[in-house]
């Protein structure tokens, strides 16, 4: 495997998904089968927002800002939604789809490093992060930035991909995985950074199921769940930050 297809140096990361931003939704949907919209539809109904005195909605990684937007549906825009990327050209196309759906004035979207976020502690009700945790060059720092910014009481819901592990159609997913999804993404996108011959790198060498959870028990998280979607495609991860009252 080349080097230089896991470097996740920001200056790379950010480049990468720049370069792929006019098809980044598009070859999702594309690639995914749209199933990519019922997972996100999933982690909402799964972790669903509280009421708006609990807090605003914090959207990680948010790349175009399918999932803030879903999390501002399944709110019925009664809870203020931030969207965060470091990725200028990606939250570019966010705000043009959250004013086409008329999410302009309630969704905002702004620029900043998941490892340094900028927002006071304790802020968020509810912290998502979509298929973006495996692309931040220290994940823990990421982790520990969600954490923080959490309010006592808070979720954090992770929906990231996985490695199927049924014996037949886990071999025929990897098959499709690592050879047709990079040829027809590095087709269409024609990246210059190999973005689709990057993902599923990064998800064979990224850490899930039972290992991500204890990761995310490393950051202080309790009630650590995770569910398994589509056969193991993708997964979602959720776990709580201690409220005051379990600190005493």
């Amino acid at each position: 495997m080349p080097a230089e297809l896991l470097d996740k140096r920001e200056v790379r990361i950010r480049r990468m998904f720049g370069q792929i931003a006019p098809w980044y939704d598009f070859l999702n949907h594309l690639l995914s089968l749209n199933i990519d919209k019922r997972w996100r539809e999933k982690t909402a109904q799964l972790v669903p927002p509280g009421p708006a005195t609990d807090g605003p909605i914090l959207d990680l990684c948010t790349g175009t800002g399918d999932l803030a937007l879903t999390y501002d549906r399944v709110a019925h825009g009664t809870v203020p939604v931030v969207g965060a990327d470091f990725c200028h050209e990606m939250l570019v196309r966010a705000a043009e789809k959250a004013h086409a759906s008329g999410a302009g004035e309630r969704v905002r979207f702004i620029e900043a490093d998941a490892q340094a976020l900028p927002f006071p502690s304790d802020t968020f009700q509810l912290v998502s992060n979509a298929f973006g945790l495996r692309n931040i060059t220290d994940p823990d720092k990421g982790l520990a930035e969600m954490v923080r910014v959490l309010r006592p009481g808070g979720r954090i819901a992770i929906l990231e991909f996985s490695k199927p592990r049924h014996w037949f159609f886990g071999r025929m997913y990897r098959a499709y995985f690592r050879y047709v999804l990079p040829l027809l993404g590095q087709l269409l996108s024609r990246s210059k950074e190999s973005a689709y011959r990057y993902l599923p790198e990064s998800v064979l060498k990224f850490p899930d199921y039972e290992d991500l959870a204890a990761k995310l028990r490393t950051h202080g998280l309790v009630d650590v769940k995770y569910e398994p979607l589509t056969f193991g495609i993708a997964t979602l991860y959720v776990g709580s930050k201690p409220s005051l009252k379990s600190l005493v």
